[in-house]
């Protein structure tokens, strides 16, 4: 049997390949990413005051395509805001169970916004990647409406205006949340083999119900969303 060279060891069996990258966003690909419109709200949108937003989904690509997510306050008191979503794009990507969501982001400073990363299919299939109240300014919340569980996770690193790296594995028994590189929660459940569904980037604007609405003076607030991929094990 042939020697392996010196420095090139043969490779084990049992050493697990290396992840692929399956998704790279680019916001600005109409191929990747659909503006505007979601039906994770009601008949696609734009509104969803039942789930205590203010939100009114606009397709102007300055609300969303650069990565830089905004809400403008409209001049009847809700809020012009920006989603995208793979969901009815042309790559039309999904998340998959084993799937590792990474990005980082920018968390906003205004009381009243509420950015997320999530996935929806159909009615449901819901993870969020993470959810954040400048209310709860040293927060995050993390949720599986798949199994019915969440948690949150309180770090000094969190606060308004702060740059965060977000992980997220979505695992079959467990959805495992880290922060920064720190293991933030895992919540013991799952998504399940078959799991699947589309990526959503959006900032809302609470309405008031669960969280407090935007003060009087406050006309803009944003948020900003870099270097989000999906690796694969292969």
């Amino acid at each position: 049997m042939e020697k392996p060279a010196p420095g090139h060891p043969l490779p084990s069996p049992h050493t697990p390949s290396a992840p692929d990258t399956v998704f790279t966003a680019d916001f600005t690909s109409a191929r990747q990413w659909v503006t505007g419109r979601s039906w994770a709200y009601p008949d696609g949108g734009p509104v969803n005051p039942g789930d205590d937003k203010l939100d009114h989904l606009v397709s102007d690509a300055s609300y969303s395509r650069s990565g830089v997510f905004k809400a403008t306050r409209r001049p009847d008191g809700d809020w012009d805001t920006g989603l995208l979503t793979t969901e009815g794009s042309e790559e039309a990507f999904m998340v998959r169970c084993g799937d590792v969501l990474e990005a980082r982001v920018r968390l906003p400073r205004e009381v009243g916004a509420w950015p997320a990363i999530w996935t929806w299919r159909d009615g449901d299939q819901e993870i969020d990647v993470f959810e954040y109240h400048p209310d709860h300014p040293d927060l995050l919340e993390f949720g599986n409406h798949v199994r019915g569980t969440g948690g949150y996770f309180r770090d000094d690193a969190i606060g308004p205006g702060a740059w965060v790296h977000l992980r997220t594995e979505f695992g079959a028994r467990s959805v495992v949340w880290s922060v920064n590189g720190t293991r933030a929660f895992a919540d013991g459940r799952g998504v399940g083999r078959d799991w699947h569904a589309c990526l959503i980037v959006n900032l809302s604007v609470s309405a008031g119900r669960y969280h407090p609405a935007p003060a009087a003076g406050t006309t803009e607030m944003t948020f900003e969303v870099s270097g989000l991929v999906v690796r694969r094990p292969r």
